[in-house]
């Protein structure tokens, strides 16, 4: 079945392959559950992409610094990863301001503007020197979106992003998540900024709010007295594994969706709530799926690790218990357990 509201639906001849490739049994197995952990996660700045810019020049640091980033969401593409678009203050290097300098060291003080009042605030951070340097302390070059570090051999781009993702600061931005989808895309809409769902959420935040992609490919762990499908041999096929992983990406995204959006979220129309519960029902029924916990925490993301939404309180983790009830997919909080000492060092 299509399911449009996804960032990418599969094609039809992958549909009608995987009808083919399907287990020819169509009794349910035993009930299973789901255990659902992030492998890793990635921030990008989507207002970079966002609308139809011209092809960045690669031999420009920025340019390429971008271009890369392109290339990072053309590849996602391939995959059925899940995204958040993430939005925060809008925040921006004051190129007005000054750079300053400590004293017999590389900590260096970045002015910046935050918020839609441009208040003046800046961040010091302590930079180390690349191993391709040939000068001791760069050359700093500030633009409103990006700072360049000339160290002689080497020139390095970082976003305002970057910096404040890395490096230790006191400002209280948060980081609110206003829509989940998915990456799998055959015409790699999102790293082109045109899949239309992001469009209309930038259009609505663009003025006062920076909008980034938080990237993440999820591990499923599957408790069954029958075993993981996936390790079926009637799944063996890359298409048939590809259409089951992407059955449960499309129920992990439907939680996530319901859990940071809410029930009735406003990206989606009546027409896509009736789709993606017809599509919650089918793919419940034939995994005989009993409930699915999802456990989001983000270890690779720097200062970037508390999340939350207009639904959802702001954690640095979201350990959620699951289920579906009626073609709708339900999601409440759990208590966390108590962190190790270690953890807490």
């Amino acid at each position: 079945m299509t399911f449009p509201e996804l960032a990418a639906t599969n094609s039809q001849p992958h549909s009608e392959q995987f009808a083919v490739l399907a287990s020819p049994s169509t009794a349910p197995g035993a009930p299973q559950s789901w255990m659902v952990s992030v492998a890793n996660a990635k921030f990008h700045w989507y207002d970079l992409v966002a609308g139809f810019q011209q092809a960045p020049d690669i031999r420009d640091p920025v340019g390429r610094y971008q271009r890369r980033m392109q290339f990072e969401l053309e590849a996602a593409a391939a995959q059925p990863h899940l995204f958040f678009a993430v939005v925060r203050p809008r925040v921006r290097f004051d190129i007005k301001g000054t750079i300053q300098w400590g004293f017999f060291s590389l900590k260096l003080t970045l002015p910046l503007l935050l918020g839609a009042d441009e208040a003046k605030e800046s961040i010091t951070i302590e930079l180390k020197v690349p191993f391709a340097a040939t000068m001791k302390k760069p050359t700093v070059t500030l633009t409103p979106n990006f700072v360049t570090l000339n160290w002689g051999g080497l020139i390095e781009a970082l976003s305002i992003h970057d910096i404040l993702q890395t490096y230790a600061h006191t400002l209280k931005i948060p980081s609110k998540v206003v829509y989940v989808g998915q990456t799998r895309d055959d015409e790699a809409r999102l790293g082109k900024g045109r899949l239309p769902a992001l469009q209309k959420l930038h259009a609505q935040h663009s003025e006062h709010f920076d909008t980034l992609l938080l990237v993440q490919q999820l591990d499923v762990q599957v408790s069954c007295a029958d075993g993981d499908p996936a390790d079926a041999p009637h799944n063996a096929n890359p298409l048939a594994a590809e259409t089951l992983l992407g059955e449960r990406m499309d129920v992990i995204e439907a939680a996530l969706s319901s859990y940071f959006e809410g029930a009735n979220p406003r990206t989606r129309n009546q027409e896509q709530r009736l789709l993606r519960s017809a599509r919650l029902t089918e793919v419940q029924a034939e995994h005989n799926l009993a409930q699915f916990t999802i456990d989001l925490q983000y270890e690779d993301t720097g200062r970037y690790k508390y999340l939350c939404s207009e639904h959802a309180a702001s954690a640095k983790r979201h350990l959620l218990s699951c289920h579906i009830a009626n073609g709708q997919a339900m999601a409440a909080p759990m208590p966390l357990p108590p962190e190790s000492k270690k953890a807490k060092s």
